[in-house]
């Protein structure tokens, strides 16, 4: 389908009104969350709906939200939602497409006389990139359960989540977000799927559960000109081994489209001179399977302790955290294919790999997800890209389905 002008227009002119902030020179961006410049997104985010005419409130995490002032602020309504914070280095598309595609579906509401109760929300610290937690401002407001007793989680700076939201007046025990009958974001699909099959939308079924843990190995850091090759106790090597195990553990369960990454490395004393002493590897692993997760958690256990064994070392795994797959709501799946469907917008089911605010809200309100193709699936990434014309490809199939709705 063809796009107004003036639609594409009003897309490009949100683009651009955060596309400077949190710049870095390399051409990326960094907006951690619960920072100042994540801060500015929100500010500038208000300012957007302000210019609208729509009024604006902050829940007790932070999270912000746009409303119609002419709709009754007491009726359940539907939230278009999705986050303003990146990852260090990180695309300007992840997060910001799904709140452009909020002001769309309200600008198209407005202009037609359509009275949908819908409201637009910016998510904070969706990104687990400042304190190694993901979707903390989304899964305070749901009491979702994995964010229970997070206060003490360290930002990049040295600060507690506590420390932070003690000096930005925020609670850790939240009232519970009230009135929502269901929430829809719209997001890139971080990966290659409706490129490869040239589709244009993806509703998505369910949303991968992560299990991430920490490893630390402990060896014996010493001089590496004087110790022998036979007397040593080498962290870093030991790690090397893990590493290579856990990617033959995701090859092997990836026909389950499952995953397991190690994304982090920490060495010290990390000197050219000295003996790596201790290791503490950042391992990722996801899947819509839970057998397959058992059955990779199984095997990470055992690769650790037959690895470290062998090299007489000691370690620990730390699990920080253990999310089921989620699914979506079929009923809106089906309304939401249907809509593509309707204006001809070549779609498909698909899954998502990536986490996302939707899994905080699936277990409070019907929830659901539309995926827009990114080029070459490239995301989290300075690299990342998506077209104006595809976000409001995505926003005209939410609208289709609220206008089919108010009917």
């Amino acid at each position: 389908m063809q796009h107004e002008i003036e639609d594409i227009e009003y897309a490009e002119y949100l683009f651009d009104r955060f596309y400077g902030i949190g710049s870095s020179e390399n051409g990326g961006v960094t907006r951690l969350g619960y920072t100042e410049v994540e801060d500015e997104m929100h500010r500038v985010f208000r300012e957007l709906g302000e210019e609208k005419g729509y009024g604006s409130y902050e829940d007790q995490v932070g999270n912000t939200y746009l409303y119609r002032k002419d709709c009754d602020m007491d009726e359940d309504y539907c939230l278009i939602a999705s986050h303003l914070d990146s990852v260090i280095e990180g695309g300007r598309y992840d997060g910001v497409a799904g709140i452009i595609a909020g002001f769309l579906v309200m600008d198209w509401a407005v202009k037609s006389g359509l009275r949908i109760p819908v409201r637009i929300g910016a998510m904070r610290c969706e990104e687990s990139s400042n304190f190694g937690r993901s979707t903390i401002g989304s899964g305070l407001i749901t009491g979702e359960v994995y964010k229970h007793d997070i206060g003490e989680a360290v930002n990049k700076k040295g600060e507690t989540l506590s420390e932070v939201f003690r000096r930005k007046g925020y609670s850790l025990h939240p009232d519970r977000i009230q009135g929502v009958r269901e929430y829809i974001e719209l997001h890139i699909e971080q990966g290659k799927v409706l490129e490869e099959y040239g589709d244009r939308v993806g509703i998505v079924q369910t949303i991968a559960g992560p299990r991430r843990f920490n490893i630390h190995i402990h060896g014996n850091a010493e001089h590496s000109g004087a110790t022998p090759m036979g007397m040593r106790a080498d962290a870093l090597c030991a790690a090397a081994e893990i590493i290579l195990e856990i990617e033959e553990i995701g090859k092997s369960e990836s026909i389950y489209q499952s995953v397991a990454t190690v994304g982090t490395v920490s060495n010290r004393p990390n000197a050219l001179n000295v003996i790596p002493g201790e290791v503490e590897l950042g391992v990722d692993m996801r899947g819509i399977d839970s057998s397959s997760l058992d059955r990779m958690e199984t095997r990470l256990k055992q690769a650790c302790k037959r690895i470290c064994e062998k090299r007489k070392l000691k370690y620990f795994r730390e699990k920080i955290s253990d999310i089921p797959p989620i699914g979506m709501s079929a009923d809106l799946q089906q309304k939401l294919l249907e809509a593509a469907k309707e204006l001809k917008i070549p779609h498909r089911p698909m899954i998502s790999g990536a986490g996302h605010d939707a899994m905080s809200f699936a277990h409070i309100c019907d929830t659901a997800m539309v995926f827009i193709p990114c080029a070459k699936g490239i995301s989290h990434n300075k690299k990342e890209f998506t077209t104006i014309e595809s976000i409001c490809d995505g926003a005209k199939v939410i609208y289709q389905y609220l206008k089919e709705e108010a009917r």
